[in-house]
């Protein structure tokens, strides 16, 4: 049995970090509040301008622009947005799983565009290259930064050193439920929407010509698609973190518990010894 000077040592040290995950916990509850507001705020803006373009693609028949075919390389780009910290659980490594464990997205043909040092971490060790990143951004995202990544996508896009772009961040379901989530942003494609019946008898026009209407709307359509995913990453990430600290608080008091039990026991141990060698000392005299 360990002494009782250790199992009071451990027990302090058990102590400290309970305090500290706790501390933790309540910061991220705070932060998960008013990332969980933005990101309410956002989704109205940003599903209504992914019906938006579904609906043009639905509608629209065959048009010839390149930003609704597959470029000539055969490179995938692919924005992964992950946390600058961890203790969060599986939230950073369930990204990169998502992206290593698809074989659409080999090393050898797949380029990455990384928000969040975590995300770049895992992946460079899985041999993927990376090509920019936006690291910076995650802490207090703007509509500014995700202008910027598409932006520089577009362009890499319009020179044919990429063929398709897709985004990989996490879904912000509920307060412990976060969904890693992959969607393919270019070429534009009308994916799984259905037109209602009332969709269906509303005329499209496109004035002045279809391909100057895509010019516009396709690099707005992507940049709110890269806002909305990192304002979901980011209050996935501290809900994450906050469940991730509730419960490293809970096992540690459990294990502060468990050592109390056994610092009793030793105690009681050393306390009876000192009996039983008086008593004898007594009997002896």
């Amino acid at each position: 049995m360990a002494s009782m000077r250790d199992i009071k040592r451990r027990k302090n040290s058990v102590t400290s970090t309970q305090q500290i995950t706790k501390a933790m916990k309540l910061v991220s509850t705070v932060k998960l509040q008013k990332a969980r507001t933005r990101a309410e705020k956002t989704n109205p803006y940003t599903d209504q301008m992914y019906k938006t373009v579904s609906s043009m693609m639905r509608k629209s028949g065959n048009i010839n622009h390149p930003y609704l075919k597959a470029g000539e390389s055969t490179r995938k780009a692919v924005i992964v947005i992950t946390s600058n910290r961890g203790l969060a659980g599986g939230y950073n490594s369930n990204i990169v799983k998502l992206i290593a464990n698809n074989p659409e997205f080999r090393p050898e043909n797949t380029v990455i565009y990384a928000v969040g040092r975590k995300g770049i971490e895992g992946l460079t060790r899985k041999g993927y290259k990376i090509n920019k990143d936006y690291s910076t951004c995650i802490d207090e995202p703007i509509y500014s930064d995700a202008m910027e990544i598409s932006r520089d996508l577009l362009n890499a896009y319009a020179e044919g050193e990429i063929g398709e772009i897709y985004l990989a961040y996490t879904f912000f379901k509920n307060t412990v439920s976060h969904i890693p989530t992959m969607k393919k942003l270019l070429p534009v494609e009308a994916g799984d929407y259905k037109l209602t019946e009332e969709e269906k008898k509303i005329p499209m026009n496109f004035e002045p010509s279809e391909e100057e209407v895509l010019e516009m709307i396709v690099p707005k359509y992507i940049s709110s698609l890269i806002f909305g995913g990192l304002v979901e990453a980011v209050a996935s990430e501290n809900g994450a973190r906050m469940t991730a600290m509730d419960s490293a608080t809970s096992n540690a008091e459990e294990l502060i518990s468990d050592l109390s039990l056994k610092y009793n026991r030793a105690r009681q141990s050393a306390i009876t010894q000192e009996l039983t060698e008086i008593i004898a000392g007594a009997d002896a005299i």
